[in-house]
C-alpha cells in the first residue's frame, strides 16, 4: 500500500471555493447525490455542469498507470464508479488489447456513455461489487467511495481489495491541514466520508486495504 499521485498530470481547473459555498444548500447536496442529469450535464451548482468527452484529461495520465502498473494487451481493469466511461475508453484507446470492465450507480451516466465503452459497463454500487474474487489486474476508483457512509465506504475499500489479483488505486476526499479542512467542507457536495489523511491511512489498513491511494484536496 502506497501513497502515489498517479493523476499528478490530469488538467487542474480553478475552484471558486467561496461562490461553491454560497450557492450549497441542502436540497442543492440532495440532487447532486441523485448522480442524475443534474449532476453531470445539468448547472453547474449541481456538479460538473457539463461533462462531456475530452482527451486532454485522461490522456496524459494512463501511461503513468500503463509504467507504474505494467499494463499491457490482456490486462483487465475495473473502474468503479466509471461514470461515462471516459478513463476506461482512453485506456481501450492507448493500450490496445487491455480488457475493461465499468461499474456506476448512475444510469444517467450508463445511458451517456461512450459507445465504445458501453458493453463492458454495468449498473452496481461499488460496497457489492458483481464480480468474483481477483477477477481484475487492476481495480481504480477515483473520487468515488468517499460518496458512501463510513460502514459502505469500509466495504467497498474491502471490495475493491477482493476483486483484485494485483494492483488498486483509490482517491478521496481528505485534507492535512485545518486550512485545507476548511476547504474541504466549502467545496464538497456529494462526499459523506471525508477525513484527514492520516485517518484515512488508518481506515484502509483496518478495511484490509493494500493498494495505492492519493487524495483530492481543492
Amino acid at each position: 500500500m502506497g501513497e502515489i499521485n498517479l493523476l499528478a498530470k490530469y488538467p487542474q481547473t480553478p475552484r471558486n471555493l467561496e461562490e461553491r459555498q454560497q450557492s450549497k444548500t441542502d436540497e442543492e447536496r440532495a440532487v447532486a447525490r441523485r448522480f442524475g442529469r443534474d449532476f453531470f450535464d445539468g448547472d453547474r451548482r449541481y456538479g460538473y455542469g457539463g461533462y462531456s468527452y475530452q482527451p486532454r484529461f485522461w490522456q496524459p495520465v494512463i501511461p503513468d498507470f500503463q509504467k507504474h502498473y505494467g499494463l499491457k494487451a490482456g490486462s483487465r481493469i475495473l473502474d468503479v464508479g466509471c461514470g461515462k466511461g471516459f478513463m476506461l475508453y482512453d485506456f481501450m484507446q492507448l493500450i490496445p488489447g487491455v480488457e475493461i470492465a465499468g461499474i456506476d450507480v448512475s444510469d444517467y451516466a450508463l445511458r451517456n456513455a461512450r459507445q465504445e465503452v458501453k458493453p463492458f459497463l454495468q449498473k452496481g454500487g461499488a460496497q457489492a461489487l458483481p464480480f468474483a474474487d481477483r477477477s481484475f489486474d487492476l481495480v481504480i476508483s477515483i473520487n468515488t467511495i468517499h460518496n458512501l457512509p463510513s460502514e459502505a465506504c469500509q466495504k467497498a475499500v474491502q471490495e475493491i481489495q477482493r476483486v483484485t489479483r494485483r494492483f488498486a488505486f483509490i482517491t478521496v476526499d481528505a485534507y492535512r491541514n485545518e486550512e485545507e479542512r476548511k476547504r474541504m467542507d466549502m467545496w464538497n457536495l456529494t462526499a459523506l466520508t471525508y477525513m484527514h489523511v492520516d485517518e484515512w491511512r488508518k481506515f484502509f489498513a483496518e478495511a484490509g486495504y493494500s493498494g495505492d491511494y492519493y487524495w483530492f484536496i481543492p
